[in-house]
This record gives structure tokens, sequence and C-alpha cells, in this order.
């Protein structure tokens, strides 16, 4: 059974969801700003955010907030990190894969989270200790025991192109050794799909909190692992990410490690 704080959160993402889904036959109509290169925002981003912030702060008024759109409000111990639509940049060019992310951290842990796919109907919750559910549906992480036949995600640093070098290096690395790789454009539904075993695996750099927040546990509830490039286990405050099952994010740390440099092995 859900626990009441995903249970709100699910129906804060639903709701968001709708609103994602209303507006998709009116892309081109969007107001859309770029907020730097490469990283832009919509009216829908806005409208979705609005009504997951409503939806929490009438079941948690003292809670405090964190929505990638609206910043930081309120002061305690709980705090909600939200990302309305990501995947942003596929919604305006009409390709189908973007989510609702929602997490409630306690002193900076994420203990309850959600992340909702409104094209495919598909709900994906955690709670600490409490394992991570696909519509009610138990999620276990992959078993691959190394990189061999494993597909991995990842994403491209287009906010930081400094590192693109160093990027293409780990991705030669890793590819070197797996299956294939997919860049699918959106952080929470690759975590996802690492948590669902649709992927082995997942690396990017320079994540936000709320790109990673409920992601991160969705796959440690299906059992699986996350950590920084340099193998430190939990949320990286580089933002530099590595998941998979125990087997896969040691092989990954192992390859990138190797590739990565200096600068983005630091915690």
């Amino acid at each position: 059974m859900a626990r009441p704080h995903v249970t709100i959160a699910a129906r804060a993402a639903r709701s968001a969801g709708n609103v994602i889904l209303r507006y998709m036959n009116r892309i081109d109509g969007l107001h859309v700003v770029e907020k730097q290169q490469m990283d832009f925002v919509s009216e829908v981003d806005k409208l979705a955010e609005a009504e997951i912030v409503k939806e929490l702060r009438r079941a948690y008024p003292d809670h405090a907030i964190l929505a990638e759109e609206s910043g930081a409000t309120g002061k305690g111990p709980l705090t909600w990190v939200i990302d309305p639509l990501d995947g942003t940049h596929n919604y305006l060019r009409g390709i189908p894969h973007f989510c609702v992310s929602i997490a409630l951290l306690e002193k900076g842990v994420p203990i309850h989270a959600v992340v909702f796919d409104p094209l495919r109907d598909e709900l994906y919750t955690a709670s600490k200790g409490d394992g991570a559910y696909l519509n009610d549906r138990r999620m276990r992480v992959g078993k691959r025991e190394n990189l061999g036949g494993a597909m991995i995600a990842t994403g491209f640093p287009f906010r930081q192109r400094e590192h693109l070098g160093p990027q293409l290096d780990m991705t030669r690395a890793i590819l070197g050794q797996a299956e294939d790789i997919r860049r699918s454009g959106s952080a929470a539904l690759d975590l996802a799909y690492v948590a669902a075993g649709r992927y082995d695996g997942y690396f990017e750099i320079g994540l936000k909190p709320w790109d990673m927040a409920a992601g991160v546990l969705l796959v440690h509830e299906a059992g699986g692992r996350y950590c920084d490039f340099a193998g430190r286990d939990g949320i990286p405050a580089s933002g530099n990410i590595i998941a998979g099952n125990l087997n896969v994010a040691k092989a990954m740390v192992d390859a990138i490690g190797q590739q990565a440099t200096p600068g983005l092995l630091k915690a």
C-alpha cells in the first residue's frame, strides 16, 4: 500500500501530467524562453509546476519546496523537490519521451519518490525501505554481472560544453564493453528505466537536484546503487552520477574513472 506522501505526490504528478497532455497539440503556440544555452522553459512547465505546488501545499503547508522553475520556498527538514516536465526539449519538439518528477527529501535524503510518464500512463513510485513499483508492480534492477551485453543510458553536458571531450571519452569506454548506449533526453525517466530493468545502467554529467532526486530512490529501492564518478555513494553534489545494479555500477565507475578529468571526480 502506498504511503500517504506518495499518494499525494502521485495525485499532484497526474494533475501536472494532464496539463502537459492538454497542451501537446498546441506546442507551436507556446511561449518558450531559453534560460541558458539549450535549456528551455515553456508556459507548460510553469503551469504543471503550479499544479504540483498547489496539491503539495494543500496537503503539507509546512514543508519546504525546491522546484526547477520557481526555486526554493520554505524551510525545514522536509523538502519536496520538483521537476514539472523533465524532458522539456523533447516535449517542445514533439518527441514522446518526458515525465513529471517529484521527491520528498528528509535532511537531504530522498524518502519518497514519484516519476510519472503521462503518455504511457506509467507511474513509478518508491518509499525508503518499502521497495520500488511501476503501476503497483514491484520493480527490480537488471541482473547483468558486468557491462557485457548491457544497455546503458546517458545524457550530454549541453550546459557545460567544456566537458564534451571527457563525455565522449567516457562514452567510448563504456561502449567498448557494453551492448549499446541510449540518449533519450530525460534523466528522471532514464533512472526509472534503470530501476525497472529496462536499462542496465546510466551516467551523466552535471545534473540538478530535481533531475535525479526521485530517480535515485527508485534505483535504490529496486536493489540498485547510485554514486558519483569516483564511486562515492549518495546523491552527488557535483551532479555527476552513475546508477545501475551493484555489478554494473562498479564496472561503470571503473571505466569512467579512467577517462574522467580530475574536476569530474571531485565530490
